[in-house]
């Protein structure tokens, strides 16, 4: 059970840690110039990626060019670009947090990324290039009307302005309070290189940088596993140590909706918020149309699983490391540090005080998550603002309408250091971007999959069913935001201070700060709740894991219910803008499996012609064979 202490205002206090191996932890280290080198470096390679790209491309004047990067990229960069955005620094920063907290149940996420690429491949993806689209949400004009689509753009604009400034305010607030350095030099300089080489090179230079960058991300990670493998004397060390802390909980199937983390939830509900975030996404979507062909768009999709693997497996692990490290003296209790999120960043000051230039790496990964998600961000809102809310009231030429476009990047890169101070008020990184992206991303999964799936739907259930679902989710987040679940609920792991050293001290160079709501987190007697809870009324939300879910069944149920009422069965609707059979491999390697069947079950006559007069017995699989290879070669579905 953890131990709590508290201080006066005045009373300066410093806690020592026991060393966990002899000459480990002893004192914090402090950045050095070749920390700040490493940093530096990371921020001029990806300013100068951006440089290159506006370089060679300088004679092309066509904002689709800008945009798209003249959809020739291969699948290769796309791939890691993908992965790269969608990791960004919270994995870096929360996700080792959440496995020290709560166990490494969270790793069973790992079986929705696989789950929701399947289904963006078959679903989303075929009709998205073949609409050879920008905007996602022009999409949603062409299915249904006006209305639904500026509905549409607008949630999305704030969505993905709040996400970005969440992801530029939660590592600079990290490690401003570890490593000291100033909380807007963080934000400003994160901010600024984005903006700089997305308004410079486009959308190849947010794509190859982010390539850049991802490497730096796994290095940061490997550098942790590393170290610290290495103070704790070998990986069975910290296998056991998080076993006896209860630490590998993987296997939780309570069907309660109301608990944070089980498989159902990570499973099911992670599917939902993961296919929102690669199947209709503009940032996504974008990648998608910018592949040279549909086979590149899908090598692009199910190659990135294994960058998304890799980095979930390095954040599951670090911070199996971390309860390691801290299992008797927690950090964050003793108030060491403010926040969860500042937990890997103040191990990494004391791992590394004998390795100048690692901590750099670090922050050089932290920062480099920040930017790649961010640069995404920029570069998404930049063109759905372009195509949703100006060209369709304006008419520009190509010279314009690329001046426009790298004007709007400017605008939307100051706009994330507005938001980042809003972000300030929205708690915990990784719950807080789940939440954002569920809010809006679930009841827009929801309206595109009613477009797609459903041909009888109509503009009047697209728009009631969308309104409905955006009133859900917010309904159940800001009963969360009132209310907040119980620990029984959320099941936090306990932790400890009683390996740590209290000494008071007039003298030392830090203060330690009182936190009432961190006994909350860290036991799991539910008394501590109790009287909350009635005040509350006895409100419980779902698993924050569970909004998409909730949204996009809403619009979808509410959709197909409206449009049924309206007479949507006597519409019709353009092939082109629902899903198809031939628009998936599945249905090709149906037939093609069938047509090999066939072929062995012919059986031939005495002339040695086949049953049914045909002359090759083997047409039926030869030619499904190549149906199925004109669809994988096809750049247009």
């Amino acid at each position: 059970m953890p131990t709590e202490h508290t201080t006066s205002k005045e009373q300066r206090v410093t806690l020592v840690f026991v060393p966990i191996k002899e000459g480990y932890l002893q004192e914090a280290g402090s950045f050095g110039p070749a920390d700040y080198a490493v940093f530096v470096l990371m921020l001029v390679v990806s300013s100068g990626i951006g440089v290159y790209y506006a370089w060679v491309d300088r004679r092309k004047k066509s904002s689709s060019e800008f945009l798209t990067g003249g959809r020739t990229l291969t699948f290769l960069p796309v791939s890691m670009s993908l992965a790269a955005s969608s990791m960004s620094s919270t994995t870096i920063l929360s996700n080792p947090a959440e496995v020290y907290r709560f166990g490494a149940i969270f790793g069973l996420i790992v079986i929705a990324y696989p789950l929701s690429m399947v289904v963006t491949s078959e679903i989303f993806l075929p009709i998205f290039y073949r609409l050879n689209i920008t905007s996602t949400y022009e999409y949603l004009e062409l299915r249904f009307n006006k209305a639904t689509r500026l509905l549409g753009t607008t949630s999305f604009l704030i969505q993905i302005t709040l996400y970005a400034g969440v992801t530029v305010y939660g590592p600079a607030l990290a490690l401003n309070e570890v490593i000291g350095m100033n909380l807007w030099t963080g934000i400003f300089s994160t901010a600024m290189v984005c903006t700089f080489y997305c308004t410079l090179g486009g959308l190849k230079a947010v794509v190859w940088t982010d390539v850049f960058q991802i490497g730096l991300m796994l290095s940061g990670f490997l550098a942790i596993i590393i170290k610290a493998v290495i103070v704790q004397e070998g990986i069975s060390t910290i296998f056991a140590d998080a076993q006896q802390g209860g630490r590998l909980n993987f296997w939780d199937f309570d069907l309660n909706p109301l608990r944070r983390h089980t498989v159902w939830t990570l499973v099911v509900g992670g599917t939902f918020i993961w296919t929102t975030v690669y199947g209709v996404s503009p940032p996504s979507v974008q990648r998608y149309v910018s592949c040279r062909s549909i086979t590149h768009a899908r090598l692009a999709l199910y190659v990135n699983l294994l960058g998304l693997w890799a980095c979930l497996v390095s954040a599951v692990f670090a911070g199996l490391c971390l309860y390691s490290v801290y299992k008797s003296c927690d950090p964050w209790t003793a108030g060491l540090v403010s926040s969860p999120d500042q937990l890997i960043p103040h191990m990494v000051m004391h791992i590394f005080t004998n390795n100048p230039g690692l901590p750099g790496l670090f922050l050089a990964a932290v920062y480099s998550g920040s930017l790649s998600t961010v640069s995404s961000c920029i570069s998404a809102l930049a063109a759905v603002t372009l195509e949703d809310l100006i060209k369709p009231h304006t008419k520009l030429s190509e010279k314009q309408q690329l001046v426009v476009s790298k004007a709007l990047s400017l605008f939307y890169g100051l706009v994330c250091i507005g938001m980042a101070g809003i972000a300030s008020f929205l708690g915990g990184m990784m719950q807080a971007v789940a939440v954002i992206g569920s809010v809006t991303g679930g009841p827009l999964l929801g309206v595109f999959s009613l477009g797609m799936l459903c041909p009888f739907a109509n503009s009047k259930g697209a728009l009631s069913g969308l309104v409905m679902g955006f009133v859900a989710t917010m309904s159940v987040s800001l009963g969360d935001l009132i209310s907040r679940s119980p620990p029984e609920m959320t099941r936090p792991l306990p932790l400890t201070t009683e390996g740590c050293n209290l000494t008071t001290a007039g003298d030392q160079n830090w203060t330690s700060t009182v936190l009432p709501e961190a006994p909350s987190f860290v036991t799991t007697t539910p008394a501590l709740h109790g009287e909350g809870m009635n005040l509350a009324g006895k409100w419980y939300s779902p698993s924050y894991l569970y909004y998409c879910l909730i949204g996009a069944v809403t619009v979808f149920t509410v959709g197909v219910i409206v449009s049924l009422l309206t007479g949507g069965w006597r519409e019709k609707t353009e092939a082109r803008l629902t899903l198809q059979k031939e628009d998936t491999t599945f249905y090709h390697l149906f037939r093609f499996a069938k047509g090999c069947v066939m072929k062995g079950a012919d059986k031939p006559d005495l002339t040695g012609k086949p049953e049914g007069g045909d002359t090759n017995p083997a047409s039926s699989c030869d030619l499904e064979m190549d149906a199925l290879k004109a669809n994988l070669k096809s750049s247009r579905l």
